[in-house]
């Protein structure tokens, strides 16, 4: 259920249904809740990829998951809040924007369990998962440079952020591993969370790097990607998805998604609180983690050819053994030229 009300309406409408949901003897013992950051659960990407889990949670144990949105910042807080209040078991938190927001009701609440995916939080009951998403874009940086004609390729991002710059940085190091002297162009939709949601925006940055040469674009930019996808189709152009596999919007125009395994991340933290399991501290999710991939399907078969595949398979083998150690641009604070 997808929340689009004033604050009061909000936490007043959370409060009903968690109210509701006592009649239910599996949802009273469960009490597990989730919260979707702007995007929404629909946005085709990150958020939907975490509502897969929960779906694939409540099909195989029956138990529903109290599902609400937070549209920005001071929203997260209200709608953790509300939930906090109810003694729920766990409550996920989707998204680095709800970072703060967590950690000031995780300390006003510490008999609550949270998890957030994205972000890092501080917290005796708080778990933060992470992804090393500069391996994945690797992967489809390699692939990008490899299928790129005029070798010339480019980065659309969401919000102005270190983490959307790991994508970035991660990306660029794949395709110089290949072309080294390789042409990447990188523009950002916007500095704040309305950066998520601007598919317009996302397909405008598309078409001028595609008007400047670019034949390969990858996007990382929540609903905002889906104007850059659409753009890469419209121009006959490639384009490569993020987070959810992304391959079937555009069959033959997608080279790639860069899959974020968000769905895994929300299940197993489902599953774990359904087993009173709790561990706080900061989760790793990378390639041999099996957090990140590239994907590869029926969908995008015809435009990766076996040299590619090959390629990016033995980057990825690279990766994993720590042949290749791919920078992270958080740690580093930059990326290799």
């Amino acid at each position: 259920m997808r929340f689009k009300r004033s604050l009061e309406q909000l936490g007043l409408a959370i409060a009903a249904l968690c109210a509701s949901a006592g009649a239910s003897a599996d949802m009273a013992g469960a009490k597990l809740a989730i919260v979707y950051d702007a995007g929404g659960k629909f946005d085709k990407s990150f958020n939907q990829s975490a509502a897969e889990g929960v779906t694939r949670f409540t099909k195989e144990t029956g138990i529903k998951v109290f599902e609400a949105q937070a549209n920005y910042d001071t929203q997260a807080e209200q709608v953790l809040r509300a939930l906090a209040r109810k003694k729920l078991k766990l409550i996920i938190s989707i998204g680095f924007s709800q970072t703060q927001p967590v950690q000031r009701i995780a300390a006003e609440y510490p008999n609550v369990h949270f998890v957030i995916i994205d972000g890092n939080a501080q917290g005796k009951n708080v778990n933060s998962v992470l992804f090393k998403e500069q391996e994945g874009s690797y992967l489809v940086g390699v692939a990008a440079a490899m299928a790129s004609k005029t070798k010339t390729i480019s980065f659309v991002g969401g919000m102005d952020i270190p983490l959307i710059r790991a994508f970035a940085c991660g990306y660029a190091q794949g395709a110089k591993a290949i072309v080294p002297k390789i042409q990447i162009m990188q523009n950002m939709v916007g500095t704040t969370s309305a950066a998520w949601n601007d598919p317009a925006k996302g397909g405008e940055l598309a078409r001028a790097q595609f008007d400047r040469g670019s034949d390969v674009v990858f996007a990382v930019a929540g609903g905002s990607g889906m104007g850059a996808l659409q753009m890469a189709k419209e121009k006959g152009k490639l384009a490569i998805g993020v987070d959810s596999n992304q391959n079937y919007l555009y069959p033959g125009t997608m080279l790639s998604s860069m899959v974020k395994r968000v769905d895994n991340a929300t299940y197993e933290a489902l599953v774990k609180a359904n087993q009173n399991q709790f561990t706080p501290g900061i989760t790793f999710e990378g390639l041999k983690e099996g957090g990140v991939d590239w994907a590869l399907d029926k969908y995008n078969r015809s435009v990766v050819t076996p040299e590619i595949e090959k390629r990016v398979l033995a980057a990825r083998e690279d990766i994993v053994s720590g042949k290749i150690k791919v920078v992270d641009y958080r740690a580093a604070g930059s990326c290799p030229q």
